[in-house]
């Protein structure tokens, strides 16, 4: 999906810019929530699609509401960073937006503890709407920080595994792996070395590869990342040392770090059509629901298969869950408008037709439980394993953080170190990271 590598490239961007809503925002949801939504109105609409295909769902989804609420006008400003939206929080205005929406996740606990945008709870609780009952479990999760649900999901994005079916044939693999050590065994069986280089690579395992990051890889041990008082459970909770050490184990295995990045340095672009996956030089990828589109696109020469991520051994009663992320949506603070704002919120974020339908358009996994299973919804059979994902309770996300996703960058970071050999001994390393990110977090307060 081309939302997700904007994901990617402005995520730290957005981590930094935000912070300054920390001391230029304070607006509470009761500032502009006095407005009468029946009368006539317009409200103005700040997103970061830019797609044909995205703009022309956001449209649709306008236009349905708009016909739905037709004294409430909608004024769509698409292709926004994070950047521009967060300096129009600050100062407001009549051409600042009253809804936004977001790539960046993991900036909720930021946008909620700074007051940019308005506690959604009283808006729920007065249209009857349960978060826990109507949004899948991840997704009501990240949409939340200590207690504030400043945010609401629009549309999410689920995490799977992508393998060679021809592949897999000609390795004598009858079907997808679905624990870890199934995955390592079938890895080795898939790669096939050339010289000092590989013809086909099983999988690249190296935190560099594309969507391999340290949070999608932990997801299948379900890590907790936070105790109750907010202290960093990395070097507590073994979920980290086990995905830690499956991770450095298939870089051993599968050729060592320096082979693999020898070999990664050759291969093509993630978002574009030689993906290394498309090509067949690699023959598993870790990658979200939109991957299923870009490869057909690409015309592979094999055929494609989808599955969920494998999971430990001692969970595999666990199989089907997966890492959750998406896009968020919220009402400013600084909006005078926040009646008229929450109609179109409440439309877009919780409407079952309107949120397939958006889906249905930009191919992105629908963001409510009813959604997820309406017959409305259209996509590729193999789609439907990141639906399950999506609905599945014991998928899990990222947890926000009052400083956004620097705890993740300094995660990764020790990642890239450990994988490497820079860093040699794991429990002191994730000791010392856990401090770091504590040390973050309390600077960040």
């Amino acid at each position: 999906m081309p939302g997700i590598s904007r994901k990617a490239a402005t995520a730290l961007a957005a981590s930094a810019s935000i912070a300054l809503l920390a001391t230029a925002c304070t607006g509470q949801s009761s500032s502009g929530a006095s407005d009468d939504a029946s009368k006539d109105t317009t409200i103005n609409f700040w997103h970061a699609w830019s797609a044909p295909n995205e703009v022309a769902g956001v449209k649709a989804l306008v236009t349905g509401f708009e016909k739905a609420h037709p004294n409430i006008h909608v004024n769509v400003v698409g292709n926004m960073t994070d950047d521009k939206i967060n300096q129009a929080l600050r100062t407001g205005g009549d051409k600042a937006p009253d809804v936004i929406s977001s790539f960046t996740t993991n900036n909720v606990g930021k946008f909620c503890s700074s007051g940019a945008l308005v506690d959604l709870d009283p808006f729920f609780k007065k249209a009857g709407i349960d978060p826990e009952t109507t949004f899948p479990k991840a997704m009501n999760e990240y949409t939340a920080f200590d207690g504030d649900r400043c945010t609401a999901p629009l549309l999410g994005d689920a995490y799977g595994l992508y393998y060679n079916k021809t592949a897999f044939r000609k390795a004598g693999i009858t079907s997808p792996p679905k624990t870890w050590s199934e995955f390592e065994s079938d890895a080795k069986k898939l790669t096939i070395t050339k010289g000092d280089s590989y013809s086909q690579l099983g999988f690249m395992p190296d935190y560099h590869g594309w969507e391999t990051t340290t949070e999608h890889y932990f997801a299948q041990f379900s890590p907790t990342y936070f105790d109750k008082s907010g202290k960093s459970t990395l070097a507590t909770d073994p979920a980290f040392t086990a995905g830690f050490t499956l991770q450095k184990k298939l870089v051993d295995d599968l050729g060592g770090f320096r082979k693999l990045e020898t070999y990664r340095a050759t291969l093509g672009d993630e978002w574009g059509d030689k993906h290394p996956f498309h090509t067949g030089q690699v023959a598993m990828q870790l990658d979200g629901e939109w991957r299923l589109g870009m490869a057909l696109a690409a015309q592979p020469k094999f055929d494609i298969g989808v599955a969920p991520l494998p999971v430990p051994d001692d969970r595999a009663a666990q199989y089907g869950k997966g890492y959750i992320t998406g896009t968020i949506a919220g009402i400013a603070a600084t909006s005078k408008k926040q009646n008229a704002a929450w109609e179109f919120l409440k439309y877009v974020t919780t409407d079952t037709d309107a949120v397939v339908g958006f889906s249905n358009a930009i191919h992105n996994v629908p963001s409510t439980l009813a959604a997820l299973k309406s017959p409305k919804l259209k996509y590729d059979p193999r789609f439907k394993t990141f639906l399950d994902i999506a609905a599945n309770p014991e998928s899990t996300t990222s947890p926000a953080s009052i400083n956004g996703g620097v705890y993740l960058t300094t995660i990764q970071q020790f990642g890239y170190d450990y994988e490497s050999g820079k860093a040699k001994n794991l429990r002191s390393g994730l000791a010392s990271t856990a401090e770091q990110i504590d040390t973050d977090i309390a600077q960040a307060k």
